[in-house]
């Protein structure tokens, strides 16, 4: 047998895509970080509960209890008793009959909407919504629609042509923007027309809404948004995602979800930490760090040059900066100055809409947030 040919292979030219990126200022490095440190603004541990000590606790009684890892499916090995009490946990605290964890927010999404949807459906998404939200969408088989960010006019002539089952996907609070969606005017669109709606609530659990459950519950309408996702990654301080709906939603996804079926579940010592996770952000430590945290956002917003007014609820706050070279010459610049706050650039954003992301911590000192400012102005002012 002769060897194969290697041609294609060589007509994989990766050294000049990675000139190509690199002269686009979109090339992408890791960097290797130690804990939160005070020049840390790019976490999105929005109530420090990733540093606690009650979590810290509750992960080593679980690995202790339970082991480092679930070893299979949960279709093959079974569910553990975790597994089962956190999904009755998020169901009680979300409002909902019944929930299903999964192992990443990503995963999440790739099954719940893949696990519903099919061809002859419609999925509409929001421009803005997260990529993993739009890669299932498109992986759905459903005919996908997306209206511009936040236009309800253009939402609603999309429902109207619509086929099949319709399911409308936003998020509540923008990963990128921290701007809010009008739920309540979606709400009522998605009643009106026979649709379904899936809230991805990842940045507003544990920010928004009384005892932290989300911008749903603060608008109250929890009970008419149809799938609730979630993440432990965030505000919970752990890893992992979730989807709150009714029972039989979630018995079909067991059936359904690709993501779920065929990945190895998520360690119980994770679900069983993240029960304490829930429990300290429904309670009185959750309300204080709540309140901390958004006095940090207050402040912030009061500091920081170029922040838009839409950002007004969320601890991530956009400074726009345009030009994907610009924004990178000036994350390197606050780094510099001891100071991490990522570049957002394109696919993340649209092109020529590259910023600095800036996420805020209930553990950050209101002395940390004005040295923020005020480097970020001399630098930006040293750039032009």
């Amino acid at each position: 047998m002769s060897p194969p040919d290697d041609t294609a292979l060589r007509s994989w030219d990766l050294g000049a895509e990675q000139a190509a990126l690199r002269a686009a200022g979109l090339w992408r490095e890791l960097r290797v970080r130690d804990g939160f440190t005070a020049g840390q603004f790019a976490s999105n541990d929005y109530l420090g509960l990733a540093r606690s000590p009650e979590l810290a606790v509750a992960l080593s009684e679980g690995v202790g209890r339970y082991g480092s890892g679930a070893t299979g499916s949960r279709l093959i090995c079974g569910t553990t008793a975790p597994h089962q009490k956190l999904e009755e946990v998020i169901a009680a605290f979300k409002g909902t009959q019944a929930a299903l964890s999964f192992s990443t927010g990503y995963a999440t999404a790739l099954g719940v909407i893949t696990g519903l949807l099919q061809a002859g459906d419609t999925v509409i998404l929001d421009k803005l919504c997260h990529a993993s939200l739009v890669d299932a969408a498109r992986l759905s088989g459903a005919t996908l629609r997306v209206f511009p960010h936040n236009h309800l006019g253009k939402l609603e002539r999309l429902l109207g042509t619509a086929k099949g089952r319709v399911l409308v996907v936003t998020e509540s609070i923008f990963s990128m923007d921290g701007d809010a969606a009008p739920l309540r005017e979606i709400v009522e669109l998605k009643d009106r027309f026979g649709a379904w709606l899936m809230v991805d609530e990842a940045h507003a659990v544990g920010v928004l809404g009384p005892q932290g459950r989300g911008l749903a519950a603060e608008l109250g309408i929890e009970d008419r948004v149809d799938l609730q996702m979630g993440t432990f990654s965030k505000a919970l301080g752990l890893s992992g995602g979730y989807l709150a709906a009714s029972r039989q939603v979630v018995d079909i996804l067991i059936n359904r979800a690709r993501s779920f079926i065929y990945s190895t579940a998520p360690p119980p010592a994770i679900a069983h930490a993240a029960q304490v996770a829930v429990a300290l952000v429904s309670g009185g430590v959750g309300d204080g760090l709540r309140e901390r945290l958004h006095a940090n956002i207050d402040l912030a917003k009061s500091l920081l040059p170029g922040c838009p007014e839409a950002a007004a609820v969320a601890a991530i706050l956009p400074v726009i900066i345009g030009s994907e070279g610009a924004a990178m010459q000036l994350t390197a610049a606050m780094a510099e100055r001891g100071i991490f706050v990522p570049a957002i650039r394109y696919p993340t954003v649209a092109r020529g809409a590259a910023r600095l992301r800036i996420t805020l911590s209930a553990l950050n000192e209101a002395s940390q947030i004005e040295a923020l400012a005020a480097h970020l102005r001399g630098a930006m002012t040293e750039l032009g």
